[in-house]
């Protein structure tokens, strides 16, 4: 018998086999805490609870557990090093293929101790990291803990951490290997995230084998994307998760398509509630603007219904909300009330929830896909795939089955779904991506190993928006400022506005802005009543958007962090906290990298000035020009046109309202109106002044360059010497970064 847990590791490395036998006992005997000298947790060596035994009880009964060993020889003996392990939604892949490979590290004493488990979203990373806490008996944030955004919940002892794939990939790109792990779980890699599409291209050319520490990949998957996945890995072990207990649903389908998704889908969960079906309900609809409508009738409606029991709780699921949701989520209602969960493609495959007995699909999903050619994103409403559609069914699957309502007729999906869901490598804006494989010393992104490779095009046209912000060097590297720039967890164009503002001392507010523009970029719906109407204008800025929103931000800092008082304006209170945290991140990398800072100086004409022309050396790619003074703007970069966001501060202000002639904005999307979202006012002699000369050379024809081109011309000042502005900035900042 082992005498002490400090010899643990040591003696595992010399017996694996013993080391799964000790591991497993207290998982295989069925022993309570007093039957056995070994009923200790072998991760922090304290005696299991009987919480521990409750739920290994519920374990038992997954169908993941009956392929165990088979997975643990795997793990143990495969060649290349790498496991894929397929199965159905719901059958506890991504809860218990972590543990047992905490329990394999372990054994076998590791030198870097560490077992790392990917998710496509930070909100299923949080949610997983809670459930396998409580199912190890471990306390979250010492042996087990979680990595997503502006939240690091680990330690230095942690084993076992649930990470956002996105970051992981950060963290691969800036040390040089594979990082700093010993297994690797990339699960749900169906769901063709552009982090785990890379972290796999990147892992296969590392060749496993050949590396120091013999580190582990298991690569967690849905049966449809097997075959795509074995051909891609080389046909390494497979372990086949078998299928559970119960039956699937027969769906129902409708005969035609509803026009109003959220009011049909309301009524069938009414109608569910009237008949007193057992179980909780699972609602999936496109959007996140939808959900809320839906979650505000149901909400209202419930209330009202002749029920035996408690009104159901009606829950949202989406990425907008935090740890609070999840926990409603997975609460027990010892009240016995029943669970109304709206989602959308958030839970087509995490967040298994046992308790659900319906499912009602409205079989679309809302996402935003790039465009390179006119650097736009659209909003594409789209079915779902048939994969999607297969894994949401299961959700009902059981003994008796439950029901599963679909709000499409059957060839809609026959006909229209695609079998796989769509690669986001495919749909995303590639410049991080381009940076982060740069960072990587990976000279031509065209020779990446990608599961489906992305269009020449997107991928030039990343290539052509990182030199024109001056990323890369003649040779194609990244420049001095490229390595600054991908050390920032912030879109390229982003980052370097910030870096300028070390230059034009407003780092202070373009902190405040970076953490705003990511996190909580303003209203998102028009106000509820005229007194919300009014306490919005008081935010506004006469600068623009970008400065209304640095006065959002600072008026609720003054506020306490208040969350009446986001509620009484319409803003989201979850998001500024994060936009809390993530200026607190921004910071402190600035400080780490020894970036200089500037004191804060809001609302002066020189800051006005500064902040503008920071935001113009970053986004000097999104300029549009009213050319007719009708609010029709022509952006610079194509003859694309577009007008303002329905919530631009400029739209909002009483008439007569003067649209500005020249603008900046944060983002163009193809919708119903071609919206240009966060603008701001510029002067075109600061574009000519800051952005890249040859940018403006490479402009598409048109009226604009022509007077950009002119304007640059009269501009030219023969003398070198410098300004009076120029000498004064350099003796202030010697140290100030030099941006080309």
């Amino acid at each position: 018998m082992v005498q002490g847990l400090n010899d643990y590791p040591t003696f595992c490395r010399f017996c694996p086999t013993m080391a799964f036998q000790l591991l497993g006992l207290a998982e295989e005997s069925g022993l309570s805490p007093g039957e056995s000298e070994l009923a200790v947790n072998p991760f922090d060596g304290l005696p299991f609870s009987s919480r521990y035994y409750e739920l290994l009880e519920q374990r038992r009964t997954l169908p993941i557990w009956a392929a165990r060993f088979v997975f643990l020889e795997q793990l143990e003996s495969s060649p290349s090093g790498v496991v894929l392990v397929s199965g159905e939604p719901g059958s506890g892949k991504s809860t218990q293929i972590p543990q047992w490979c905490a329990e394999f590290a372990l054994a076998r004493g590791f030198q870097k101790g560490r077992v790392t488990v990917t998710q496509p979203y930070p909100l299923a990373a949080l949610s997983l990291a809670l459930r396998v806490a409580d199912e190890m008996d471990l306390t979250l944030g010492h042996e087990v803990g979680y990595s997503i955004p502006q939240e690091d919940c680990t330690g230095p002892h942690t084993l076992l951490r649930f990470c956002w794939d996105r970051l992981l990939l950060q963290e691969v790109a800036s040390t040089r290997g594979t990082g700093a792990w010993d297994v690797l779980v990339l699960d749900e890699a169906q769901e063709r995230s552009v982090a785990s599409d890379l972290l796999q291209g990147l892992l296969r050319d590392a060749r496993l084998g050949n590396l120091p520490d013999d580190p582990r990949v298991v690569v967690v998957t849905d049966p449809a994307f097997e075959p795509k996945l074995q051909a891609f890995w080389g046909n390494p072990p497979i372990v086949h998760v078998p299928r559970g207990p119960g039956r699937c649903p027969i769906p129902i389908y409708r005969d035609t398509v509803p026009t109003d998704r959220v009011e049909a889908a309301c009524q069938a969960v009414l109608e569910l509630c009237r008949k007193e079906a057992p179980g909780d309900v699972l609602v999936y609809l496109p959007s996140e603007e939808e959900i809320a409508l839906c979650c505000e009738f149901l909400s209202r409606e419930v209330g009202t219904l002749a029920l035996h029991g408690l009104p159901p709780w009606v829950l949202p699921l989406h990425s907008g909300h935090g740890q609070e949701a999840i926990q409603a989520v997975y609460e027990d209602t010892d009240s016995g009330a029943r669970k109304i969960v709206v989602t959308h493609w958030l839970a087509d495959f995490s967040f298994s929830l046992p308790s659900i007995r319906h499912v009602i699909d409205s079989g679309l999903e809302l996402r935003s896909v790039y465009n390179p050619q006119i650097r736009a994103e659209s909003q594409v409403l789209r079915p779902i795939s048939k994969c999607q559609a297969e894994a949401r069914q299961l959700r009902a699957k059981g003994a008796p089955p439950g029901s599963c309502l679909c709000l499409y007729p059957k060839s809609f999906q026959e006909l229209e779904a695609p079998p796989l869901p769509h690669p986001r490598v495919c749909e995303e804006n590639l410049s991080p991506l381009i940076l982060l494989l740069k960072r990587k010393q990976i000279a031509e992104p065209g020779e990446c190993h990608f599961l489906d490779r992305p269009a020449p095009e997107a991928l030039m046209q990343a290539l052509e928006d990182l030199d024109y912000l001056a990323a890369l060097d003649d040779e194609g590297d990244l420049s001095d400022l490229g390595v600054i720039l991908s050390e920032f967890p912030l879109p390229p164009e982003l980052a370097k506005a910030l870096l300028a503002s070390c230059e034009f001392e407003c780092v202070d507010e373009m902190l405040t802005l970076a953490a705003m523009l990511t996190a909580a970029p303003g209203f998102t719906r028009p106000p509820l009543c005229a007194e919300e109407a009014a306490l919005r204008r008081a935010l506004e800025h006469a600068d623009g958007d970008h400065s209304s929103l640095i006065q959002v931000y600072e008026a609720f800092m003054q506020s306490g962090a208040d969350k009446a008082w986001c509620q009484v304006r319409g803003l989201n209170w979850a998001a500024l906290c994060q936009a809390q945290k993530l200026r607190g991140e921004l910071l402190e990398l600035m400080q780490r990298i020894e970036l200089p800072l500037s004191q804060p100086a809001f609302g002066s004409e020189k800051n006005r000035r500064d902040l503008q022309k920071a935001l113009v050396s970053g986004y000097f790619l999104k300029v549009a020009r009213d050319t007719d003074g009708t609010g029709n703007y022509l952006l610079l970069t194509h003859k694309h046109v577009a007008q303002l966001s329905p919530y631009c501060c400029y739209r909002s202000r009483r008439a007569p309202a003067r649209h500005p002639p020249w603008v900046i904005y944060h983002n163009f999307s193809i919708s119903k109106d071609n919206c240009l979202s966060i603008v701001s006012e510029i002067q075109p002699q600061m574009l000519v002044e800051l952005a890249p000369p040859y940018f403006l050379s490479n402009l598409p024809p048109s009226e604009s360059r022509d007077f950009l081109n002119q304007l640059r011309e009269e501009m030219a000042v023969p003398s070198t010497a410098p300004t009076e502005s120029e000498s004064s900035s350099t003796q202030a900042f010697p140290d100030a970064c030099v941006l080309q």
